[in-house]
């Protein structure tokens, strides 16, 4: 499963979500919208006005949520 994490710089609830998939083990692709200011576009028209927006396959969220990155870390300890 593709998982991607939209981010800006010095972005608490990113850096904690970041460091919350590492623990996990969870491979991401990170897309800083500072960096990348016409990705935010896309987010503004799903509704997010926060950040981090993390995809993942067909579920998408905004914020830092332990529950949500806990269930990925046990999608990628079995394998799927």
């Amino acid at each position: 499963m593709r998982i991607i994490i939209y981010t800006k710089d010095h972005c608490v609830q990113c850096n904690a979500t970041k460091q919350a998939m590492d623990r996990h083990g969870i491979a991401c692709q990170l897309i800083n919208l500072d960096a990348q200011p016409d990705a935010a576009a896309d987010l503004k028209a799903l509704g997010y006005r926060q950040v981090p927006v993390v995809m993942a396959g067909s579920d998408h969220w905004s914020g830092f949520r332990p529950d949500k990155i806990a269930a990925l870390g046990q999608l990628a300890a079995a394998g799927e």
